[in-house]
């Protein structure tokens, strides 16, 4: 029987811990754990008729505000005081002036004025011939420079030139007439005919080639 005995634990070692069973034993003394904690806690008494009997409302009447207070008498008018009449104050007669004797006045007599001395006249304008001519080809083949500060401002105008030419068509000076109200513009114009060297034809006379003076416009335009 000792063998069957052991034969048996051996058996159950090999099979190993029986879950069902552990299970089942953990749920019955979980009920009987819950059965116990019932039976210990305290069971909450019923309220008492006689304390709801003792149980009185009292109502707080507030007392009522006190009656505002009465209104201050009015003032007493004062009484109008007597007016006195008072008699306007008589004037003390003034001395009479003393008598200023009587100032006599000359007649003014007439101030002797320079004549005004006649205003010169007017020198005289020198003649100025505006016979001469340009080469058209000249001007075209070699323009004006054209300023870079006008270039990105995008500035445009037309400056008239007044070139004075010797009997040869050499430039001898030249002046603005009519300026495009940019400086740049004026200053590339009047360097032109020099810089460039344009070709001028003199006015004649008799046949004969005469200093002169060109009106040129140079037009710049983008």
């Amino acid at each position: 029987m000792t063998q069957a005995l052991e034969t048996h634990i051996h058996d159950d070692d090999r099979e190993g811990l029986n879950w069902a069973r552990i299970t089942g034993i953990s749920m019955a003394l979980a009920v009987h754990v819950g059965a116990l904690l019932l039976l210990l806690a305290p069971l909450a008494a019923p309220p008492s008729e006689k304390a709801k009997e003792e149980t009185t409302i009292v109502n707080i009447v507030r007392p009522p505000p006190p009656p505002p207070p009465p209104p201050p008498p009015p003032p007493e008018e004062p009484k109008p005081q007597p007016v006195r009449q008072l008699s306007p104050p008589q004037p003390t007669p003034l001395p009479p002036p003393p008598e200023q004797p009587p100032i006599e006045v000359e007649d003014p007599s007439p101030v002797d004025l320079p004549p005004v001395p006649p205003s010169p006249p007017a020198p005289p304008r020198p003649s100025e011939t505006i016979a001469g001519s340009i080469d058209p080809s000249s001007q075209r083949m070699n323009p004006p420079d054209y300023p870079a500060a006008a270039v990105r401002a995008g500035v445009t105008g037309t400056v008239v030139l007044l070139v004075d030419i010797d009997a040869q068509g050499n430039v001898v000076n030249v002046r603005v007439e009519k300026s495009s109200r940019n400086r740049d513009l004026d200053r590339a114009a009047q360097d032109a005919p020099r810089k460039k060297k344009w070709r001028f034809n003199p006015a004649k006379e008799n046949g004969n080639p005469v200093p002169s003076t060109v009106r040129v416009p140079v037009v710049f335009n983008l």
